[in-house]
């Protein structure tokens, strides 16, 4: 009988993004997730008529075949990424966007829906205000929010406190991501020095890493983040499960040649985890 692979213990949740085969249609990404051995999928770029795959763009029928691709090859979504939903035109039709962006996750079967931010500083109190108020009809869908560290206002992980303690709401938090720490300082703020920052906060994470000068496509492990540091201090804060979704790897051109990047990304977090 041939042995068992290993897993890791059932509280983590060792994911991988589309944006890994941004170069091509997600369904690429999909058996690529599948074929590098993980089990959970995270639902963010590729190459298709919208460049994310939760727009306002988006249908709720291309939301549901979505979700069947993803059962189709054994995985679970863990996490979708979502674009921008208008606040910047109005508090109205940022509701009205943010609300779309929420059916259109829970139409993917993903009890996750990932935010980037409001990027200019002018916009952080109303871009909040509508995230506030989405929260309970989120929370009505089955659907939890987050946002992550992506520069502008929300760049650091005390930045991004500021932003999840304005909100005030349970289904709120912050998706860590520390390639994004060292990325938006430029390379001179270390996560596992801002981590603390995020205590009790932390709902999942992007395992992304980084190289100066300015590069975040490095294979998790490779690179300046020591991820073992970060986990451990993110672990006394209070997170510990929940889902770790890689999201880049070194560029590669072909398909395969990124499964084998990914398939290093989750050798390396079972490790981490074990």
């Amino acid at each position: 009988m041939a042995a068992r692979r290993w897993r890791p213990p059932p509280r983590w949740q060792i994911g991988c993004y589309t944006r890994l085969w941004d170069q091509f249609d997600y369904r690429i990404g999909l058996d690529g997730i599948a074929e590098a051995g993980y089990q959970y999928a995270g639902l963010m770029s590729h190459k298709g008529k919208t460049r994310i795959l939760n727009t306002l763009e988006t249908t709720l029928e291309e939301a549901a075949a979505a979700a069947e691709e993803v059962r189709r090859r054994g995985l679970q979504t863990v996490s979708v990424y979502g674009g921008d939903f208008q606040a910047q035109k109005s508090f109205e039709a940022g509701l009205a966007g943010l609300r779309r962006l929420i059916d259109h996750c829970a139409a993917f079967g993903s009890p996750r829906l990932l935010l980037g931010g409001a990027g200019r500083p002018e916009l952080t109190e109303r871009y909040y205000t509508v995230v506030r108020d989405c929260c309970d009809y989120a929370a009505s869908k089955g659907v939890s929010l987050s946002v992550k560290p992506h520069g502008g206002a929300n760049a650091t992980g005390a930045q991004c406190r500021k932003v999840v303690e304005l909100v005030g709401r349970r289904n709120f938090g912050i998706w860590y991501d520390p390639g994004n720490i060292f990325f938006y300082s430029d390379g001179a703020l270390d996560p596992v020095e801002d981590a603390p920052s995020v205590d009790g906060l932390v709902v999942g994470m992007s395992v992304k890493d980084f190289r100066p000068p300015k590069e975040v496509l490095v294979t998790p492990g490779t690179g300046k983040v020591d991820f073992r540091q970060v986990l451990a201090r993110l672990r006394r804060g209070g997170f510990m499960a929940g889902p770790l979704v890689v999201e880049c790897v070194e560029r590669r051109d072909s398909p395969a040649g990124i499964v084998a990047e990914a398939r290093k990304a989750r050798l390396f977090l079972e490790e981490l985890v074990a």
